[in-house]
C-alpha cells in the first residue's frame, strides 16, 4: 500500500490550492480516504475523508463550503481542492486510508484509525 502526496505550495490569503495523493495497493477493498493537516506546536488535525463505498464525503467545520474532496477511480488518487483559503490554513498536509475487507459504514475521524499515510505536502498561505 502506497500513497503519494502532491501540490502543496505557497499561495496568497483567498487563494486557491489543490493538493493530490496518488494511491495503490488496495483499490479492490473497501477503503475511506482522508486528509489531515499538521501545523507546527498543534495535533495533527482532521480535514476531510470520502468514502468509497458511495462517494460520500465529509468536512471539519474549519474548511467546510472552502474545500473539497474528490477522488478519480480511473486514476487512483484523491484531490483536495482549496478555495479562499486562509492563514490558518498553513500546515503540512498528509493523506491516509482505512482498508478493509468489510464496508466501512462510519468514517472516522481520528488519525490513529488511518492505516496508511503520504508523506506529506507543506502548504503555506501568507502574503
Amino acid at each position: 500500500v502506497q500513497l503519494q502526496a502532491s501540490g502543496g505550495g505557497l499561495v496568497q490569503p483567498g487563494g486557491s490550492l489543490r493538493v493530490s495523493c496518488a494511491y495503490s495497493g488496495f483499490t479492490k477493498a473497501y477503503y475511506v480516504l482522508g486528509w489531515f493537516r499538521q501545523a507546527p506546536g498543534k495535533e495533527r488535525e482532521w480535514i476531510s475523508s470520502i468514502n468509497s463505498r458511495d462517494g460520500s464525503s465529509y468536512y471539519a467545520d474549519s474548511v467546510k463550503g472552502r474545500f473539497t474532496i474528490s477522488r478519480d477511480n480511473a486514476e487512483n488518487t484523491v484531490s483536495l481542492q482549496m478555495n479562499s483559503l486562509k492563514p490558518e490554513d498553513t500546515a503540512v498536509y498528509y493523506c491516509a486510508a482505512i482498508v478493509s475487507v468489510f464496508i466501512i459504514m462510519m468514517v472516522s475521524t481520528t488519525p490513529s484509525e488511518y492505516q496508511y499515510w503520504g508523506q506529506g505536502t507543506q502548504v503555506t498561505v501568507s502574503s
